[in-house]
C-alpha cells in the first residue's frame, strides 16, 4: 500500500468545503470571491453542469489564493479533464472498480467516496485513508462515523449530505472528521439574486 497524497495539508484552516454547481465561470468567480471574503478560501465545484470546467480553469487563474476542487468525479474521463482544467483535489460521490483503478493514478489529492466498511476497506488497501462518506445523512451521520473510528482508527472522513449549520459543528468535533462539505453556504436564491452579502455571512459563520 502506497498512502495517496492527503488533501489535509492543502486545506489549511478549512474544515468547511462549499459544494458549488455553477452555471457559468463568472458566476463561479462571484461565488468563491463571496466566500473568501468570509474566510471559506476552498471550493468544489461538481461537474454537474455543462461550463463546470471551465468555471474551473477560470477559478484557478483568477483566484489563486482558493483551493479549487472537482467534485462529482465518475469516470477517468472526468479524472483527466478535472485535472486538465486545474482542479487540485478531486472528490467523487462512490467508487466503482473501473474509478478505483484509475485515480490510483491521479498526481492530486483524492476524497474517494464510501458508504459501507467494505468499500472503505477496499480503498484503504490502495493507499486512500481520507474518504467521502456519502451520503452521510442517510447512511447514519453521526452514529455511523462514531462506530467506524473503533475498528477502522486509520480512516479520516469529510461527511457530506445531510450535513448543515445544525449539526455541523458535531461532525467536526469527531476525530475522525477532517472536514464536512455542502451546498448551504450558497443558497440557490441568494446566487440567482446576486446576494452575496448573504454568501460571505454564511462563510464567516461556519469558520466562526
Amino acid at each position: 500500500m502506497t498512502p495517496k497524497p492527503s488533501v489535509v495539508p492543502l486545506l489549511g484552516k478549512n474544515r468547511v468545503i462549499p459544494v458549488l454547481t455553477l452555471e457559468t465561470p463568472e458566476e463561479g468567480l462571484k461565488v468563491v470571491r463571496a466566500l473568501a471574503a468570509g474566510g471559506v478560501t476552498v471550493a468544489e465545484v461538481t461537474l454537474r453542469t455543462a461550463r463546470a470546467l471551465e468555471a474551473i480553469r477560470v477559478i484557478a487563474d483568477e483566484c489563486p489564493d482558493v483551493l479549487v476542487g472537482a467534485g462529482t468525479i465518475l469516470s477517468s474521463k472526468d479524472i483527466d479533464a478535472a485535472m486538465a482544467a486545474g482542479a487540485q483535489f478531486l472528490v467523487t460521490p462512490g467508487t466503482s472498480p473501473h474509478l478505483r483503478d484509475a485515480l490510483r493514478h491521479a498526481m492530486i489529492p483524492v476524497l474517494p467516496g464510501a458508504v459501507t466498511i467494505s468499500e472503505m476497506l477496499t480503498l484503504a488497501e490502495i493507499g486512500f485513508t481520507d474518504l467521502k462518506f456519502f451520503p452521510a445523512g442517510a447512511a447514519g451521520g453521526l452514529e455511523y462515523l462514531k462506530s467506524v473510528a473503533g475498528p477502522c482508527p486509520h480512516l479520516r472522513f469529510c461527511p457530506t449530505g445531510g450535513v448543515g449549520p445544525k449539526n455541523m459543528a458535531e461532525y467536526l468535533a469527531l476525530p475522525n472528521v477532517i472536514a464536512v462539505g455542502g451546498s448551504w453556504l450558497t443558497p440557490k436564491a441568494a446566487v440567482e439574486a446576486g446576494d452575496w452579502a448573504t454568501l460571505t455571512r454564511l462563510a464567516a459563520e461556519a469558520q466562526a
